[in-house]
């Protein structure tokens, strides 16, 4: 492989977009990989996913064996040597290969004058690993987690807080969806041993089967003709509880990248389905999701907050409100949620959902049904943003999910089950 092409390099600098520029890794990560070869491909994404979800460690280490940071133009060789030690501690690379990489990947950035300092802390941290990483176990940085996030976390859940953020450290498990239009999920299993794969269903989601490895989907018997999706169990239950019927006028908020929307038309094919979003480039993965499965829905862009805009006065006898949210729920799914978000933002999207809540709710037929979902755990997204819908919205009531007192249902994140996510279902008087 070309030189320029250094792996090491490349997640050097795809870690600084994300973690000095606000760049997303779905976002960064898609352009580097189309450069490297389909090998390269799944240990680019190891670096990247791992260096975020790791980096509070990686940045004490660094602090510790460099007398001082690396600034300016210099930062990427930070995020290098950040790669380096995530290589030595996290994966069976030798470390041989890991360290010649990694010096190598100076050059690969034009930095050729570092490649000895690289080498040299990379060196050091080799021989004194098992005491730096004793001290580390010490240290704040052994959660991996911001110290708001952590503070938030700790507050809403003193007695969870650890084994929340101990789910959000692991690779997440691989969660399909079956597509009852096609089989039945046992029907579908036996397919999947057929082909050396072993798969666990779930048992409160009839759809849902969790791979004991996760693979690549074209090992999936008939992923290419929509008989199965990938998707997180957390994520279907939406639909269980939304109960979509045929013949029903069905609003989708919020749907990108679609998963919701196949899945309502899944459970109820002769259903009219609107699917709205506000990024238009996200709609794309809507309209993907659709063309793989076959099926049809109205797909519109359009802001939650006004509905006028993009539905005129139209009325449905259900609506789907996936609200944008922290996202911390899904943080061992996309760990760059840690570094992508601030404290400041959980106010501001408590803010954004309210408003959505109270401007679609005039859309919503009497006797109609509401499903709020988030993938967020944190309360003043969740519970409390519904206690407060309630207390203002004479003509909501609560059903399934909760009790007044605490509304909704969380789910949290565990190393077998779905991601976290939130749920209330309120019916129209």
């Amino acid at each position: 492989m070309k030189k320029s092409l250094n792996l090491r390099s490349l997640a050097a600098q795809a870690i600084e977009q994300v973690v000095e520029k606000g760049q997303s890794l779905s976002n960064v990560l898609p352009p580097l990989q189309q450069k490297v070869s389909d090998k390269d491909k799944a240990l680019l994404q190891e670096l990247c996913f791992g260096v975020t979800r790791t980096l509070p460690l990686l940045e004490w280490l660094v602090g510790k064996l460099m007398s001082r940071p690396m600034t300016g133009k210099q930062r990427t060789i930070h995020y290098l040597i950040m790669v380096g030690f995530y290589q030595l501690i996290y994966t069976r690379i030798p470390a041989h290969a890991a360290l010649a990489e990694t010096v190598e990947g100076a050059i690969a950035i034009k930095r050729p004058q570092f490649k000895g300092l690289i080498n040299g802390v990379l060196r050091q941290f080799q021989r004194q690993q098992d005491a730096l990483l004793a001290e580390s176990a010490q240290q704040e940085c052994r959660w991996l987690h911001p110290s708001w996030l952590l503070k938030r976390l700790k507050a809403a859940y003193p007695q969870q807080w650890q084994s929340i953020i101990e789910a959000n450290n692991l690779h997440p498990p691989m969660w399909l969806r079956v597509n009852r239009q096609h089989h039945s999920r046992d029907n579908w299993l036996a397919l999947l041993l057929e082909n050396g794969i072993h798969g666990f269903t779930h048992p409160d989601y009839p759809d849902a089967v969790r791979l004991e490895t996760p693979v690549a989907v074209q090992m999936l018997p008939g992923f290419d003709q929509g008989w199965v999706t990938v998707q997180d169990a957390s994520a279907q239950k939406c639909v269980s509880l939304l109960a979509p019927q045929n013949g029903e006028n069905i609003l989708d908020l919020c749907a990108a990248p679609g998963g919701k929307t196949t899945h309502i038309l899944e459970a109820a094919p002769e259903a009219k389905i609107m699917a709205v979003d506000v990024d238009a480039l996200r709609l794309k993965r809507v309209y993907d999701n659709l063309n793989r499965l076959n099926m049809q829905a109205e797909v519109k862009q359009g802001d939650g907050r006004f509905p006028a805009q993009w539905c005129g006065t139209q009325q449905f006898d259900r609506i789907l409100l996936d609200a944008p949210c922290s996202a911390t729920g899904v943080i061992r799914r996309h760990p760059d949620i840690k570094w992508l978000r601030r404290d400041s933002d959980i106010a501001e999207l408590a803010r954004l959902q309210s408003e959505i809540l109270d401007a679609i709710w005039s859309h919503l037929k009497p006797g109609g049904t509401l499903l709020y979902a988030t993938c967020s755990v944190l309360p003043e997204e969740n519970m409390q943003q519904i206690a407060a819908f309630l207390g203002r919205t004479p003509d909501a009531t609560l059903v399934e999910t909760g009790t007044p007192d605490h509304p909704g249902t969380q789910n949290l994140p565990a190393s077998t089950e779905g991601d976290g996510f939130f749920y209330a279902k309120l019916i129209k008087r």
